[in-house]
């Protein structure tokens, strides 16, 4: 029996099993029982479900999981870079990342499993590897941890910060040249699976974005969200009036490239073993490139905002 091993600095004032469940994305119910087990410690404590986390309160966290195979797949997907610690993948648009309720396999992580198999049970049984997520209609750049230590300490630098993201995003509209988005996020508590700034409990939520050039109604934009919520650029941009192109959720359908207009573009984080900074990015996609023409070359010059 394998299970979840993490450190994390709470990021705001929350009840500890609801926040641990959003974070983590465990059934609350299996984190009150951990809670109640002494498994889950507050600044080395034992503590409540109910306990009211402080900013930078530092949870300990150890749940044992249920031994759970999930199967490997044949699922196509480029490696981007590899060492002993770390794998980045180009994962495409339309892949759901990891297996959930109501997602039919295969998914990323069932394609990893089959060229990978020494990278079950690394951090958590359920989603080996697995250090943060894309959207199922957004490509791009992630990185998958290839050890228990690699899995720490890439979470630590997720929840702490550390890690720089650039998106490429294609949205309706002419944007300003540059902006910053501090619009705080939570679920939209009259629409199912879908995430707004004016919900009744939100997250606090920071975006930025520089305009590369516009292409006939369209503008193109690097995207460096500095937090990482659920559809946090989706919803910052159409928020502003700016939805991204092809977006069903908060757009509209259609758009110039037959799909999400977002991709993940550049990542840059601290080597988990070697303590460098390692600077990773993606292909663009051949759709963006034909809709985007001359702009492609501005797009590879700049990284991060």
């Amino acid at each position: 029996m394998r299970g979840l091993r993490a450190e994390l600095k709470a990021e705001e004032s929350r009840r500890l099993d609801q926040y641990l469940a959003s974070r983590l994305e465990i059934s609350r119910s299996k984190i009150q029982k951990a809670i109640k087990e002494g498994k889950i410690l507050v600044n080395g404590a034992k503590s409540k479900s109910s306990y009211i986390l402080r900013i930078d309160d530092v949870i300990l966290i150890e749940i044992e999981e249920d031994s759970g195979n999930i199967e490997p797949a044949d699922v196509k997907f480029e490696i981007l870079y590899e060492d002993s610690q770390v794998l980045a993948v180009n994962k495409p648009c339309g892949l759901t990342v990891h297996p959930a309720p109501g997602v039919r396999p295969p998914t990323f992580l069932n394609g990893l499993l089959r060229i990978r198999p020494e990278i079950e049970g690394v951090g958590s049984k359920e989603r080996p590897g697995i250090v943060h997520r894309l959207d199922k209609d957004t490509s791009g750049i992630m990185i998958v941890a290839k050890t228990d230590a690699a899995y720490l300490n890439l979470q630590r630098q997720f929840s702490e910060r550390i890690v720089r993201k650039s998106y490429i995003a294609i949205v309706e509209g002419h944007t300003s040249l540059r902006g910053e988005i501090p619009l705080s996020i939570g679920r939209d508590s009259h629409r199912r699976g879908k995430f707004s700034v004016g919900a009744y409990k939100t997250r606090e939520a920071l975006t930025f974005y520089e305009k590369i050039g516009e292409v006939r109604d369209y503008s193109a934009l690097l995207v460096c969200p500095k937090t990482g919520r659920t559809h946090q650029i989706r919803v910052h941009l159409s928020s502003m009036g700016y939805p991204i192109a092809g977006d069903t959720i908060y757009g509209k359908q259609g758009g110039p490239i037959g799909r999400l207009a977002l991709h993940a573009y550049c990542i840059s984080f601290i080597h988990p073993q070697k303590g460098e900074r390692i600077e990773l990015c993606s292909q663009i996609p051949e759709e963006f490139s034909d809709f985007l023409g001359e702009l492609v070359r501005k797009f590879k010059n700049r990284k991060f905002c």
